[in-house]
């Protein structure tokens, strides 16, 4: 009988060493890359819409500690030097490590991405030196959603995004260990730089100097849908709006023919908050269970959000009066059965890009990417865009600028024949106006806080919607007191 081979002792032991090595390294791996410690939790409600996490960090998140030096290493590249991310309009509360609308997750290492108050988060004050006051849900008008795109796109694109240059900033505020030091150095840095600048293809539209700047306040989201969900080749379309208020949902009853988006492109609530979640996670969630938990949340948050009564003096006489010239002029289309149904265009007469920055086809395929993910959802309408819905009009005072668009700075504007309204202001000052209803708009104050909005450019129309505009002058002033009461 032959005698069977024994494995040397020194051989066994070798193997278990090389097995405990590669379970500890496994596990390290695991830990410093992967594992997810779970979201912040929050007890109160309206901080949990402002820094609460969705998952977003999973695919789009950017490494906190990256994300901290891009504007000490990067200052050429923002809108304003010498404030940082507060350059974008970003709404930044004091003591709080992050602005509004951005979320810490740690995912292996701390990661930061956007949740929906970033775009839904609106700011006022009463006189410059006041700080600002913040109304959950309400439209961020201040925010440069389309500089801040670029800037992340133009950093990573950058000979000095590298690990020397990073490092060497990082290394001046984080104390970090060694694992994460040799991480960021080798791994985390390299991998950001590539997936960022993988990007540029996708928002190509933004760098083309035929369009005009967005603004402040404004994103176009259509077509950030088109690039982002379904993937589509970038074409001549142009169309951005106004953040939009997201309080008070539960007014939109589909059942009764109510139409979401400005163009009456989405169904319902719950298919918007959905679409709009997977549009800041830039991919398939990773716990579908978790992600429609947080979308389920958000739906009940946002439909039983009130809007924000008016903060200002209210003159009741004239308001009561106000409300007699809306019942004749203004009701039919904004306190009626028509409310929250699309208006046809050759009846608004407003600009008309946002609606054809999207369509039938498109829908069709976006419904197709939200369904392979096991999402049920009623989804975007499978049906050409015709006008712009007739908006319900709670809290209308902090929704400026006015139309779909944008283009119209107050509400005393909007009741001027559109060749009289302004042809040039700037958007994104934070202080109020409440005698014309909206923000200011020009002077050295607002040059130097906004952007430039000209209504002459592409998107940027501010004709349309004359309705009310020869009123006189009395029932004008009657019927914006009585706006303010809405």
């Amino acid at each position: 009988m032959k005698t069977l081979c024994r494995c040397p002792r020194w051989l066994k032991i070798t193997a278990f060493l090389v097995l405990i090595l590669g379970a500890l390294l496994a596990y390290v791996g695991w830990d410093r890359f992967l594992r997810d410690h779970g979201a912040t939790q929050f007890d109160n409600p309206d901080e949990r819409f402002k820094y609460g996490s969705i998952g977003a960090e999973n695919d789009a998140g950017i490494p906190y500690w990256i994300f901290y030096v891009l504007p000490r290493v990067f200052p050429d590249k923002l809108p304003k030097p010498g404030i940082g991310y507060a350059s974008f309009g970003v709404v930044w509360e004091q003591g709080q490590e992050l602005p509004v609308g951005f979320s810490k997750r740690r995912i292996g290492f701390d990661r930061v991405a956007n949740t929906c108050a970033a775009c839904h988060v609106a700011s006022y004050r009463s006189q410059p030196e006041e700080t600002p006051t913040l109304v959950v849900t309400g439209p961020n008008h201040t925010l440069d959603l389309e500089a801040f795109f670029r800037f992340l796109v133009d950093c990573a694109k950058d000979p000095r995004f590298n690990a020397d240059t990073l490092m060497a900033e990082i290394n001046l505020a984080a104390d970090l260990d060694f694992i994460d030091h040799l991480a960021y150095r080798y791994l985390i840095i390299p991998i950001t730089k590539k997936r960022l600048t993988e990007r540029e293809s996708q928002f190509q539209w933004i760098y083309r100097h035929d369009f005009p700047e967005w603004g402040r306040g404004r994103d176009d989201a259509m077509n950030l849908t088109k690039y982002f969900m379904i993937r589509w080749p970038m074409d001549d379309s142009f169309g951005p709006t106004d953040m939009p208020s997201v309080w008070n949902l539960k007014k939109y009853q589909p059942e009764q023919g109510h139409r979401m988006n400005f163009a009456g492109d989405s169904h319902d609530p719950y298919s918007v908050i959905i679409d709009s979640a997977l549009g800041l996670m830039g991919a398939e969630p990773k716990d579908k269970a978790d992600f429609l938990g947080h979308i389920d949340w958000l739906v009940d948050y946002l439909k039983n959000k009130p809007a924000p009564k008016y903060p200002f003096p209210i003159d009741a006489t004239r308001a009561t009066q106000g409300k007699a010239v809306f019942d004749a002029h203004c009701a039919a289309c904004h306190a009626s059965a028509r409310t929250g149904t699309i208006v046809p265009l050759s009846e608004i007469g407003t600009d008309r890009g946002r609606i054809d920055t999207w369509g039938k086809q498109a829908a069709i395929e976006a419904n197709k990417v939200v369904s392979d993910m096991g999402i049920q959802r009623k989804g975007l309408v499978e049906a050409p865009l015709t006008g712009y819905v007739a908006q319900f009009l709670d809290g209308i005072w902090l929704r400026a600028p006015y139309l779909h668009n944008g283009s119209v700075p107050t509400l005393s504007d909007l009741l001027t024949p559109p060749a009289q309204r302004p042809q040039v202001f700037w958007r994104g000052y934070d202080v109020y106006d409440p005698m014309r209803v909206g923000f200011v708009v020009q002077g050295p104050a607002a040059e130097r806080a906004g952007t430039k909005f000209d209504t002459r450019l592409r998107g940027n129309s501010s004709q349309g919607h004359d309705f009310g505009t020869g009123l006189p002058a009395s029932d004008k002033a009657a019927l914006l007191e009585y706006l303010k009461t809405q």
